[in-house]
């Protein structure tokens, strides 16, 4: 398996059409979120949360530096992440200013998730084992990580494409996948 050229192609892709999306997206939006149930981000906590959901994460993975305060999962490879460190309620994840800021922010990941790359090469990509800090007992192969954190880009990519949705826009699966 070549990981380098899975994760650059899979790093453009979903940056792509999370940015085309993102496009789409108001500064009058940015407070909206589902009316119906609870805990939903509102849209410019999800916009914030697109732009650290990949590259920010690889930078973790490879480096073992996730920006956390000491005594949060650093240094104790065997302990799991609090719950509420994993997973906070939407009221309290942060927020972003604007759609632009969003997208120059979401540009600024892209660039570090295609270092993070470059910099691990191939054989840390295949061979490094390391563990999240959410599931410090599960080590995978660095690219695999990597791939998963494509992954989560792509889940809140397709939660932007459903909340423009909700809200009324004229969107398909062209602009899903970054084809329009």
């Amino acid at each position: 398996m070549n990981w380098t050229a899975l994760l650059n192609a899979e790093v453009e892709d979903n940056y792509r059409a999370a940015d085309g999306l993102m496009a789409m997206v108001g500064d009058a939006d940015l407070g909206w979120k589902p009316a119906s149930g609870r805990n939903w981000m509102t849209t410019g906590q999800l916009l914030m949360h697109l732009t650290n959901a990949c590259g920010f994460c690889c930078r973790g993975f490879l480096t073992g530096d996730w920006g956390m305060p000491e005594g949060d999962c650093e240094g104790a490879p065997d302990q799991e992440m609090p719950m509420e460190a994993m997973l906070p309620p939407a009221e309290a994840l942060p927020t972003i200013g604007s759609v632009a800021e969003a997208r120059r922010l979401l540009a600024e990941d892209k660039q570090l998730a295609l270092a993070m790359i470059r910099e691990a090469g191939e054989a840390k990509l295949d061979s490094l084992l390391v563990a999240a800090p959410w599931a410090p007992r599960d080590q995978q192969p660095l690219g695999r990580q990597f791939l998963s954190m494509t992954c989560h880009l792509q889940s809140h990519k397709s939660q932007l494409f459903y909340y423009l949705k909700l809200m009324g826009r004229d969107v398909n699966t062209m602009h899903l996948w970054g084809m329009n």
